[in-house]
Parts: structure tokens; C-alpha cells; sequence
């Protein structure tokens, strides 16, 4: 029997959409920790500083109510954490969009916010197995290490997976990394950002300049790896994805026409210091992706891994 569920009701100022909200979480279409389903109720199991837990939200279309319910030893805590993974400590006030499509993004996405799970290992390992390496091919390797090391996830949803603990991450074999297409470079950061887990997690609770130092000191931690890890965990407005195959030249697109490289995107979003994230994200959620031509980059297999 399935015990009954911790619960909260939450009241936002704002309307709550929980797939635009909380969509930077999931790991592909077959993400195996999170579950978006028509409704647009989403369900996450994680590994929490209190143990394993699910978490369940759901909100009508419109409103700004979330309904909460939490399974496992961490219930308690994902039923705290809820505002902020909401992005209740996001504060906008200063953004100003310098360009249309900025505004016209703001105009149809005025409700996100940046969320903060609190989680930073959560968010460094699949970042790490991301590194240099075809989205189709991260997912497909977080999915099949998920299933295979990962803890089955508290409550009634059925095949949904927590991932593995710092320990369990620490554990892997070298040829189940391999098998999951994860070179042995990404592995090797992420079983040892397992073992600095303590240390790693307390950067949720220290400025976003110090969380961002203990993040780079990790070997294998570069500027992109970090910002997709504060974007997510430390709810950092400013944190841009560069490094990233397709940010660069998508925004570019977007703002100019043309696709730009790093330095031209760090130009372009010089204005928008302290919200350079916000401005990534609302485009993303407003589609502005530049055409794209050609074939889809073939997967790689166990390739030299540069640090992102």
C-alpha cells in the first residue's frame, strides 16, 4: 500500500505554469526523474539532503494555487522548497528588455521566474554527462544510469526513478559508464563531485559568487557546466550558458538576424547584466531557435571530453 502523501497548498502573487516553470529540469522526452504530463501537473524524485522523495505539483490553467504532495524521507523538505523551485525569491524588478523580441517574450512568459531547487549535485551530473556531447546522446546515458543505479521513487507513480545517491554515483563501475556512452573524463568528475557532495550542496546556502568558486575548483567544472548548474539549483538570474553549441547562435539569430559566437553574445547581453539568464530562458520558452540546416550531429562514443 502506497502511504499517504505529505501536502501543502501554495499560493503564488503570480499565475503559475508548471511546464514553462520547471521544464530546465527535465532531462529529455524519457527523463526518468521527472514526469510532465497533459494536465500540466509535473512529478520530480530526487535525492534530498533528508533522503530520497517525490514531488508532486499541480495547478489549474490560469490560477496561481500549487498543490503540492511529497512522498519519502524527504517529503518534508521538497514541500519547503516548493516557493523557491517556483521562483518566489526571483526578483525581476530592474530587467528591461532592450530589444522586441526580448519584450515580446516577457509579454507571453510574464509569470516565470527563475527557479532554485537547492540541489546542486542534482543538477552537476547531468550537466557533466552533457559536456561535448549530442543532447540525444546525454539523455539516452542519464536515462540508462538512472534505471540501473538509481532508487525507484517514493509513492504511486509507477517506473519513476530518483537518481543515485552521492554514494551510489561514487560506485559505478568504469564499464557501466562506458556502456552508457559517458567517457571516462565526464565520469571522473562526477564521481569525484560525489565525493565533495557535503561541500558542494552547502553552496545553496552561500553567495552565488562563492557557490560559483566551489563549483570551477571542482576539476571538470568549466563556465558552462557551472552556469547550467546555477540556473537550475542556485536560481542565478545572470548565469548565461556560454560554451553551449546552440545558445550563442540562437540568441544571436534572435536579437540580430545573424548567429553570433561567445564574444559577440557576451556583447549583446552586456545591457541585460543581472538578468543575461532571464533573457536565454524567456527566449527559449518563446521558441526563437535559428534555423537549423544540414544533417544532425551522428552521437559520439567515448571521446576525450574538453572541461565546459
Amino acid at each position: 500500500m502506497v502511504p499517504e502523501p505529505s501536502t501543502r497548498l501554495w499560493r503564488s502573487d503570480r499565475e503559475i505554469v508548471l511546464r514553462a516553470q520547471l521544464g530546465v529540469f527535465r532531462r529529455g522526452s524519457g527523463d526518468p526523474t521527472s514526469r510532465f504530463t497533459a494536465d500540466g501537473s509535473v512529478t520530480r524524485a530526487v535525492q534530498t539532503p533528508e533522503g530520497v522523495g517525490t514531488l508532486h505539483l499541480s495547478c489549474r490553467p490560469g490560477e496561481s494555487v500549487v498543490r503540492a504532495q511529497a512522498w519519502g524521507p524527504g517529503a518534508l523538505w521538497l514541500l519547503d522548497s516548493v516557493p523557491a523551485l517556483l521562483g518566489a525569491h526571483d526578483d525581476p524588478s530592474g530587467f528591461v528588455a532592450h530589444h522586441e523580441v526580448v519584450a515580446q517574450a516577457w509579454r507571453r512568459f510574464p509569470h516565470w521566474r527563475v527557479p532554485r531547487s537547492g540541489l546542486v549535485l542534482d543538477a552537476l551530473v547531468p550537466a557533466v554527462i552533457e559536456q561535448k556531447v549530442t543532447g540525444q546522446e546525454a539523455f539516452a546515458g542519464y536515462r540508462r544510469l538512472v534505471r540501473r543505479f538509481g532508487t525507484a521513487a517514493p509513492g504511486p507513480f509507477v517506473g519513476l526513478m530518483a537518481p543515485p545517491t552521492p554514494t551510489g554515483w561514487a560506485a559505478i563501475p568504469s564499464w557501466a559508464w562506458l556502456q552508457a556512452s559517458v567517457d571516462g573524463a565526464r565520469s571522473q568528475t562526477v564521481v569525484r563531485a560525489a565525493g565533495y557532495a557535503g561541500r558542494l550542496e552547502e553552496g545553496a546556502g552561500v553567495s552565488l559568487g562563492e557557490a560559483h568558486r566551489r563549483l570551477r575548483a571542482l576539476p571538470g567544472v568549466g563556465v558552462w557546466t557551472a552556469a547550467e548548474v546555477a540556473q537550475r539549483a542556485l536560481g542565478d538570474a545572470d548565469s548565461v550558458s556560454f560554451g553551449d553549441y546552440h545558445v550563442a547562435k540562437d540568441i544571436g539569430w534572435a536579437l540580430t538576424g545573424t548567429p553570433v559566437d561567445d564574444a559577440g553574445l557576451a556583447e549583446l547581453l552586456e545591457p541585460y547584466r543581472g538578468h543575461r539568464y532571464r533573457v536565454q530562458q524567456l527566449l527559449g520558452l518563446a521558441g526563437y531557435h535559428r534555423p537549423r540546416r544540414g544533417a544532425r550531429m551522428a552521437p559520439r562514443t567515448h571521446l576525450p571530453t574538453r572541461i565546459r
